[in-house]
C-alpha cells in the first residue's frame, strides 16, 4: 500500500489555493489569488521543492482537473 503525503496551501481561515497569482482562480467573486507568494521564504521554498522533486501520483479536484485537461 503507498503511502499518502498531502502538500496544500491552506489560510487559517480555510482558503485552500495553490500558490499562483491573483488571475488563478476567481470563481465565485473570489479576489484574494496569489495570497500565499508574499509569505513564502527561502525554508518554505526548500521543503516545497524537495516534495515536489520525488516521484508521486497526484490526486486532484474537479476544478484542478478543468484546468489541467486542455494539457
Amino acid at each position: 500500500m503507498r503511502k499518502a503525503n498531502v502538500l496544500e496551501f491552506v489560510s487559517l481561515d480555510g482558503v485552500l489555493q495553490a500558490p499562483g497569482g491573483p488571475e488563478e482562480d476567481t470563481s465565485g467573486g473570489f479576489a484574494y489569488g496569489g495570497w500565499i507568494s508574499p509569505h513564502s521564504d527561502p525554508v518554505v521554498s526548500t521543503a516545497i521543492r524537495k516534495q515536489m522533486s520525488m516521484p508521486f501520483g497526484l490526486l486532484i479536484g474537479r476544478k484542478t482537473f478543468d484546468n489541467f485537461a486542455p494539457f
